[in-house]
């Protein structure tokens, strides 16, 4: 755009002065005006020691033998050096697998088939339960209290709870055992992989009452939504105190609100699948990890 200003005040003075004026480099300029025509690239000349047709079909042959052809192309070089053949570079064997569409991975790899997410499906209340535990600040830094709570995942009624001092496997045993005597024996039962949930007393209980004992992937977080979405919504509740006076205050505070929070919980974004209650109830499903 500047060109047509140069050439307009150089028609009452000079270039050099207009140029001068508008801050126009006059080399700029002459070459604005007289482009350099852009340049063809020729044809790359061939290197004097490049291979021939015949001699690269042998490197090819070579290394697509029954020998090489499951060995990367460092191998096949490194093994005919040692046996005192040069054929040509490795870089020189790249560029002629890659002209034959021969480049890429050439060693043997193990393949696996596509995993499908294990699932516990609940058509009815009563056939699966979720249970899990959590923490609720005590009266002082480093005192704690353990929330355990079975759910039934179809319902999200809270099937049993209760609040002790320490996380142990002989309580949480005690607590399903009263629970499937009260509701019922589920078909399954799926929690994470705390040390209460596959602890002994816990996995003989299930053995003995034939209930199917399922357990969250290894390195899986959203694997026990139900339970996870019940303690948020349960501790993110305006009700929910800051920290609890002593146990028994906690126990008081579980009968009072806190079942009643938790059964409205619905679980997080992350839970695979996502399925809402509706006046036709639908299947629910919870993410299953391995059974044992």
């Amino acid at each position: 755009m500047i060109n047509p200003l140069v050439e307009e005040l150089a028609s009452h003075t000079n270039v050099k002065t207009a140029c001068d004026l508008l801050g126009r480099p006059r080399g700029s300029h002459y070459r604005a005006k007289a482009p350099k025509p852009a340049r063809q690239p020729g044809p790359r000349p061939a290197p004097p020691n490049a291979l021939s047709d015949d001699e690269r079909a042998q490197v090819l042959g070579v290394l697509t033998s029954d020998r090489f052809v499951d060995k990367s192309v460092a191998q096949a070089w490194a093994t005919l050096l040692d046996e005192g053949t040069y054929l040509c570079s490795m870089a020189t064997m790249h560029r002629i697998l890659r002209a034959h569409g021969a480049a890429g991975e050439r060693r043997a790899q193990a393949t696996h088939p596509a995993r499908t997410k294990p699932e516990l499906v609940a058509t009815k209340p009563g056939q699966v339960w979720s249970w899990d535990i959590t923490k609720l600040r005590g009266p002082e830094r480093g005192v704690y209290y353990d929330l355990y709570v079975v759910l039934d995942i179809f319902s999200r009624f809270v099937v049993a709870w209760t609040i002790a001092a320490c996380e142990d496997s002989q309580i949480a045993k005690t607590m399903l055992e009263q629970a499937m005597g009260v509701h019922g024996i589920p078909e399954a039962i799926h929690a994470d992989r705390g040390t209460s949930m596959t602890s002994k007393p816990v996995a003989q209980l299930m053995v003995d009452l034939g209930v199917a004992r399922s357990h969250s992937r290894p390195h899986v977080s959203n694997d026990n939504p139900y339970s996870e979405a019940a303690f948020k919504t349960l501790k993110y509740a305006p009700v929910f105190p800051e920290r609890f006076g002593s146990l028994a205050d906690a126990r008081a505070f579980g009968g009072s609100s806190a079942t009643t929070t938790m059964s409205t919980a619905t679980p997080g974004s992350g839970c695979t699948p996502r399925r809402q209650c509706t006046s036709a109830p639908r299947p629910r499903s919870a993410p299953n990890g391995s059974r044992p």
